[in-house]
This record gives structure tokens, sequence and C-alpha cells, in this order.
């Protein structure tokens, strides 16, 4: 799957999508707020931190949200369906969103890496201990630096590669 983050000229961001099976669809987000786009944030966190089965790899998977529009490629015929059924398995969009948050919440403030955060922020919603060491939080957070800076520099779109290998699963191709 290919991400393209690109600036809307209404100061909003919207991420392109071109999945596996060739289909094309618009994301939009809701980053007026903010200097870094909050998808950015998920898609560096979900990528940096190898979670298959967050908003992105859920995408990657076949899900469309309600916020995607599809504008290339062959609508499936089960796309709803398919959504649900990879949306009821259990996944880590919860989990992604609270470490997103954080790692966002640093970049976007200027704070340090937020290591204490993302720990308390895995505990809220998982018993056991958070898999992700210091060097996998810094690395995700320092990523999201650079591609921050890369955003603000530039009004151009911001390519982002995402590995076949971070795919939701359980759900037949």
């Amino acid at each position: 799957m290919e991400l393209t983050f690109v600036h809307d000229p209404r100061g909003e961001c919207f991420t392109l999508i071109r999945r596996a099976d060739g289909a094309e669809f618009t994301l939009r987000s809701y980053s007026r707020k903010h200097r870094v786009p909050h998808d950015l944030a998920h898609a560096v966190t979900e990528r940096e931190l190898g979670m298959p089965d967050g908003i992105f790899g859920c995408i990657a998977a076949g899900v469309v949200f309600d916020s995607m529009e599809q504008t290339a490629g062959k609508r499936r015929h089960d796309a709803k369906v398919r959504s649900a059924r990879i949306l009821k398995a259990r996944n880590s969009i919860g989990i992604s969103e609270s470490i997103s948050s954080a790692i966002h919440e640093a970049v976007e403030h200027d704070w340090a890496t937020p290591y204490a955060r993302v720990r308390e922020m895995w505990g809220v919603t998982e018993a056991a201990p958070c898999p992700y060491d210091d060097a996998a939080i810094a690395q995700a957070t320092e990523t999201l630096r650079d591609l921050s800076n890369q955003w603000q520099a530039s009004g151009d779109p911001l390519p982002f590669p995402w590995p076949n290998k971070l795919q939701a699963a359980g759900v037949p191709r």
C-alpha cells in the first residue's frame, strides 16, 4: 500500500491511499488545529511500532472507513461486509489511537520523547506489559519529528511507504 499525505488548500490534510488490490481512496483528515497531521502521526506510529492491525493495517486489509472516498479501482462487492468483519476481529485501533496521540502531542508541542506516556496509554487498554521498548518509542517519535519538519517546510505531497507485512490478519483476500 502507498500513502501520500497532501496539503489541502483549506488548511487540512488528506491522504491518498493506493492499496495493493488496485483500489485508490482519499482519506479526509481533521488536522486544521495541528501543525502535524493526525493521520500522519497514526501512520508513523503504526509503521514504526509494527502494528499490523491499527487504522492503516486495517485499511490495507480492506477496511473502508466513512471518512474514505474511493477514487479509482474496482469496488469490492463485499466492501461493507469485509470492513465489518475486519473491524469486528480483535485489533489495535484503540491502542493505536492512544499511543499515536501521545507521540503526536510530544511532536506537536516539541516535548521530549513520551516514553512514560506511551506505557501509560498502553496500560489503559492492555493488562500485559507494554511491548514497545525505549528504542522503538524514540524511533517513532523521531520519525514523526522528521516528517513533520518536511511537511511544514514544503507544500509538496509527502509520500509514505507502507510495508506489505503490516496488514490486519484473519480475513481471506
